[in-house]
């Protein structure tokens, strides 16, 4: 079995970039639409927060991990796909459904064009990248669609 793809954060993302959202977010505000995502850690069982960039495509709101098979996406799938999406005193559960990698293109493409200048050196595309290079990367960066729960 090939091993996951998984490009770990570095320091100034992990105790800088991160808390800096993080606290944005506690205050109801977001960058670009950015949300705290809350999930049972597989190993502690304590809730694990991390930013996300949650975003819609045709009425449906999604999950896409650009640097690949992350923490909070094996926390996720641990969890049964149950989660929470906060922005301030706003809570959202769901519960994620993964998204098969012949569907990820437009996913990539649409997060592509909304996050390319945070995202791009993760992908290693750039925004206007083919198609064939989309679906290349697609089963290295696991998607996950939204059911809400409230």
């Amino acid at each position: 079995m090939a091993e996951a793809v998984y490009q770990k954060p570095g320091w100034f993302t992990k105790n800088v970039f991160n808390r800096l959202v993080a606290g944005l977010h506690k205050l109801g505000l977001g960058v670009q639409g950015s949300q705290t995502l809350s999930v049972r850690g597989r190993k502690s069982g304590e809730m694990q927060t991390n930013p996300v960039n949650p975003f819609e495509l045709d009425g449906r709101t999604y999950l896409l991990s650009p640097r690949g098979t992350t923490q909070w996406v094996r926390n996720l799938r641990a969890a049964g796909g149950e989660g929470e999406l906060r922005r301030g005193r706003h809570v959202r559960h769901f519960r994620a459904t993964e998204v098969p990698d012949s569907e990820k293109v437009p996913l990539l493409r649409l997060y592509m064009d909304k996050w390319s200048w945070e995202v791009k050196g993760f992908l290693g595309i750039d925004a206007d990248a083919p198609d064939e290079e989309l679906r290349r990367i697609a089963p290295d960066r696991p998607a996950f669609v939204l059911t809400f729960q409230d």
